[in-house]
């Protein structure tokens, strides 16, 4: 047991990190296996658009539950790679769209298979006692009704 192990709950954040960042590393890697050049860091907006269809920049934000500057970042990389395209909204030309293109929709019919095998081992690794998705939505309704921020300083304020 290292440090930030022993640290308890002071150091949450940092394990729901160091759990994230191998999670997206063995997913990488099994995508890599069936031979599929994806970047799990990606599928936030990918499953998104595969499910909604053309949204706009803000409403992809807004269901992936990213800042606007991030979602543009990833937005720009899957661009790049030629899986979405964007296009000007006709009834606001400021707003732009944004569509899978056929790449992207390939690419979609190639993951479902590791997709299925990818809900398969996750929901063994959380089928247990404390079952971590249930956690993490029970958390996130809590930050949702009071940040972490608001909370902190309320204490802070209770206590002096």
């Amino acid at each position: 047991m290292n440090i930030i192990d022993e640290s308890g709950i002071l150091a949450l954040s940092t394990r729901l990190q160091r759990l994230s960042e191998q999670l997206r590393k063995d997913g990488a890697m099994l995508y890599k296996s069936f031979d599929i050049e994806f970047e799990p860091k990606w599928f936030p907006v990918i499953y998104t658009l595969h499910n909604k269809g053309v949204l706009s920049i803000v409403e992809i934000a807004n269901e992936i539950g990213y800042t606007h500057p991030s979602t543009i970042s990833l937005l720009k990389e899957l661009e790049k790679q030629k899986l979405i395209r964007s296009k000007k909204d006709k009834e606001d030309e400021r707003k732009r769209l944004i569509v899978l293109t056929t790449k992207g929709q390939d690419l979609i019919l190639k993951m479902k298979p590791v997709w299925d095998i990818i809900s398969d081992v996750l929901n063994e690794i959380t089928d247990n006692e404390n079952n971590l998705l249930k956690a993490i939505n029970e958390a996130e309704s809590k930050i949702a009704n009071q940040s972490f921020l608001q909370r902190a300083l309320q204490l802070k304020e209770n206590r002096l």
